[in-house]
């Protein structure tokens, strides 16, 4: 067997080693074998990195908003052209099916397309007499350096997607922080934006553990940070970085439920909460892990649900016949097995159990069934708390008020979805879920790039989402600059009204 690499950090357009002698393997899920070693970068390196960034940014913000998105339309095509060897990347360090590592990169190419469009989403506003002889117009403009902390489930879509195209093609630079577990998708993308054109500097990725990446929250030239991650964790870097004057944007975690009805189209119901819960070996913050379902309909629904898990095809991630692949790592398939005993514990009734999955020729990948729940009850954590694995927990409801308040009193809000057939239920539901987004007979009711990834209540810290209008705003500040030309009258004036012009009526 070859030597394991180990791999370099990313600054100022250069693949750098670092001094550290601390390394954190990435494994190959479906085989449990080790295929790099990321380095954990010294506060030095992180430093560098931000210094890189910041000597790129008055050239980049200087160049003109329709050079800048030439280098993400030429981007985009190496995207399309290297699509199954990053998909192949995907797969093979964080476990996703193929299908599931190809939307991880489709999930990078949406938000390119929509950065693209920059030079309309960056435009202001302007109104010619805004009081008489004067006019008023508002520029969007770049802030500076923006640091961007990436977890591990979307080794694509979160640093390549939702944090880096909308923030460069407005003008800013980025040091990403890659999650250990996962970086080699994201590696691959820099040498593809290096190829692309992009100056040395806009782009900078770095590796290391939550101490160094402190620095990001308190330099005084990152002006923004971009989160994802639990909440504990994102609450702790709004509070800091806010504190220290910087914009925060921290989505985090979730526990979406959804609420299905007796009216509901039951077989192909259950096909959407299959996909919806174990997609993805339920590690993503919009899986569907609760089901809240009418007890009329409840025994017929649990069923069938047991029935299309039990046919999933459980295998390695790069097989394009895997229906279900491995967990990220050992340490977090032990993490989720703990809380499927912790439900056992509490009381839950066990009607499928994932933990002693082994695929043939695989033994040593980091395996995990799909487990369901039923008659899980308020009082239990697992289905309160994110467990972010192939666990469904199944709550049962009388009717659908019973099974909305049970929804909207998770302190999490990220996604919620009903099943019905009712237009009246179905529009009820919209109007008074707590849900950032809302899917009526959708079970991942994300919106596509061109709108905001919405999350509320303790799913999300900040004021303005990524994506969407909102994440062109979260990377700009407004300017509005009112003008006057004196004619030779006015020159002549000894006496200057104490508004100036900024009043546009007469009071």
């Amino acid at each position: 067997m070859s030597e394991v690499k180990k791999m370099k950090y990313f600054a100022g357009g250069k693949w750098l080693d670092s001094t550290t002698g601390d390394y954190t393997p990435v494994y190959n899920p479906s085989t449990g074998e080790i295929q790099a070693y990321i380095p954990n970068c010294s506060s030095q390196e992180v430093s560098y990195a931000i210094a890189c960034a910041q000597k790129a940014f008055p050239a980049w913000r200087d160049t003109p908003v329709m050079k800048r998105v030439q280098i993400l339309y030429k981007f985009r095509d190496l995207l399309i052209r290297h699509w199954d060897e990053l998909t192949m990347c995907c797969a093979r360090e964080h476990g996703k099916n193929w299908a599931e590592a190809a939307g991880d990169i489709a999930k990078i190419k949406e938000p390119v397309e929509l950065a693209c469009g920059t030079p309309s989403l960056m435009m202001g506003e302007s109104l010619m007499d805004t009081s008489k002889g004067y006019n008023t117009v508002t520029y969007r403009e770049p802030l500076g350096v923006f640091a961007g902390i990436s977890p591990f489930n979307f080794p694509g879509m979160i640093p390549m997607g939702w944090m880096t195209p909308l923030c460069i093609a407005t003008g800013n630079t980025i040091i990403l922080k890659l999650a250990s577990k996962t970086p080699l998708t994201a590696m691959r993308c820099a040498e593809l934006w290096q190829e692309a054109g992009l100056p040395d500097g806009v782009l900078n990725l770095i590796s290391c553990s939550r101490h160094e990446a402190e620095l990001f929250l308190t330099h005084p030239d990152v002006k923004g940070i971009c989160f994802v991650g639990t909440t504990g964790v994102g609450k702790h870097i709004y509070s800091l970085a806010a504190t220290h004057g910087k914009r925060v944007q921290a989505q985090t975690e979730a526990k979406n439920h959804a609420l299905v009805l007796e009216d509901a189209a039951l077989e192909r119901t259950a096909r959407g909460l299959i996909n919806s819960a174990f997609g993805c070996a339920g590690e993503r913050c919009m899986a569907l892990p609760v089901v809240v379902v009418q007890e009329s309909i409840a025994d017929k629904l649990v069923k069938l649900i047991v029935q299309y898990a039990r046919e999933m095809k459980i295998g390695p991630a790069y097989d394009k016949s895997t229906d279900l692949g491995p967990m990220v790592d050992a340490q977090h398939k032990a993490r989720v097995i703990r809380w499927i005993e912790t439900g056992i514990k509490e009381g839950a009734d066990l009607v499928l159990d994932g933990r002693h999955v082994t695929v043939e020729g695989y033994e040593k990948g980091f395996y995990l069934g799909p487990t369901i729940f039923d008659h899980v009850t308020e009082d239990m954590s697992i289905g309160r708390d994110e467990i972010f694995g192939p666990v469904l927990c199944v709550k049962r409801c009388r009717d659908f008020e019973e099974g909305l308040s049970v929804m909207n009193a998770s302190p999490f809000a990220n996604g919620s979805v009903i099943y019905t057939q009712s237009g009246y239920y179905a529009d009820e539901f919209v109007r008074r879920t707590h849900g950032g987004m809302v899917g009526v007979n959708v079970g991942i009711p994300v919106p596509v790039g061109i709108f905001s990834f919405s999350g509320h209540k303790d799913s999300f810290f900040g004021d303005l989402h990524c994506l969407g209008k909102d994440g062109v705003r979260f990377f700009t500040e407004i300017k509005a600059v009112t003008s006057h030309w004196f004619d030779e009258e006015e020159k002549k004036a000894v006496k200057v009204d104490t508004w100036e012009g900024s009043v546009g009526g007469s009071i």
